[in-house]
């Protein structure tokens, strides 16, 4: 590919099925933007306590090709996911709205082996296989579950502490009422 020849640029759709089939392989560059609800990533939906209005994910992908020394030029990808999704605080098993804000770097790759011999190193992009029907909705859905916290908390002091599993009321004043077991043994002995 010549320097100097400009690539096509192809708007993409900001419909999710149409997102499902993007053509990768063609020597063109791609721009779009769009926000899928949590209803519009299923796997994302098996996560979620619960959707509230506005959870959902802002999406912005760019497209260019760069020369890289020895080898055709490679079709690099800029996406951008930035939403809000809830799921359970592991502090107080309530709701938590957790805020995701994310930028990766891909490179497209011809072939399976070229991804797989990628340079693990390389912590700057990310090797994929380009196709004529690439799956750009599960690219997109597959980042946001990777940005998930492993252990989702409310922040410092904002958990409200939970009854406890035996008792009623408080922790503090139910452990307080229960006579101590010992106690009593000491009373039979002395009896």
């Amino acid at each position: 590919m010549d320097r100097n020849h400009v690539l096509p640029q192809v708007q993409l759709s900001a419909e999710p099925n149409a997102l499902r089939r993007v053509d990768f392989c063609a020597p063109q560059s791609y721009r779009g933007a769009g926000f899928l609800s949590i209803s519009d990533l299923p796997r994302v939906a098996e996560e979620v306590s619960t959707v509230q209005t506005g959870d959902g994910f802002n999406w912005d992908i760019q497209t260019h090709f760069e020369h890289f020394p020895g080898s055709e030029p490679h079709q690099i990808m800029e996406l951008a996911i930035k939403g809000r999704l809830h799921l359970t605080c592991q502090r107080c098993l309530q709701g938590c709205a957790v805020d995701l804000d994310e930028k990766r770097r891909f490179i497209f790759l011809a072939t399976e082996s070229q991804a797989d011999d990628y340079p693990l190193e390389d912590e700057e992009q990310e090797p994929l296989v380009a196709s004529q029907q690439f799956n750009l909705l599960e690219t997109i859905e597959d980042e946001i579950l990777l940005s998930i916290p492993l252990i989702p908390k409310h922040p410092e002091g904002f958990c409200e502490p939970h009854a406890p599993v035996f008792g009623e009321g408080d922790g503090d004043e139910a452990l307080a009422e229960r006579e101590n077991p010992f106690n009593v043994l000491k009373n039979m002995k002395k009896n």
